[in-house]
């Protein structure tokens, strides 16, 4: 029998729009995640100059929402579902966590148009995590590392969300996709 404590599950997720100046198009996607998660928005800002596009330290460039638990899981399985449940094995990072981008938010199921805010994408990053041992790294009391075997690799990533959501992992291009 296999270790419980070894169990994958989801940690967060984060969705993020960026539009690049403040404004109306950050409003429209405030308006929008605010609709998607029901969650409060965060503003996120430059965090330095880069003359050449246009952006100033602390300038408002976009917004974010963090979810957790079962509205978390819920809400990735309408993610999934907007990609047409395919994701490249190039979107896994070394840790194991996904991110994947979604041209536009019509895809989501349950997610009507407004003409009001137009079309905006949006990234999606999902955290993974150990059902026990994660907590070191975040403690505020000597903090430690990961050890080595607990890690979680992209390969065991890839066969829950396989299992667990039911995706196809493929290097194919995907509808809805950037």
């Amino acid at each position: 029998m296999e270790n419980p404590m070894r169990e994958l599950m989801i940690e967060k997720i984060t969705l993020n729009i960026g539009v690049g100046e403040a404004g109306d198009k950050l409003e429209k996607a405030k308006t929008l995640l605010g609709r998607i998660t029901n969650k409060k928005i965060i503003i996120t800002q430059s965090r330095k100059r880069i003359p050449t596009w246009g952006l100033r330290l602390g300038l408002q460039i976009g917004v974010k929402s963090t979810l957790r638990g079962k509205e978390a899981e819920e809400l990735l399985k309408r993610l999934f579902a907007a990609a047409d449940n395919r994701v490249k094995p190039t979107q896994f990072d070394k840790e194991g966590n996904l991110s994947f981008g979604l041209k536009e938010y019509i895809y989501i199921p349950g997610v009507r148009y407004d003409p009001s805010l137009g079309i905006i994408g949006m990234d999606v990053c999902v955290t993974l995590k150990r059902k026990g041992g994660f907590r070191t790294k975040k403690k505020s009391y000597r903090p430690a590392s990961i050890g080595k075997k607990h890690r979680i690799t992209p390969a065991e990533s890839m066969e829950f969300f396989k299992n667990k959501f039911g995706i196809n992992i493929t290097d194919k291009a995907m509808i809805g996709h950037y």
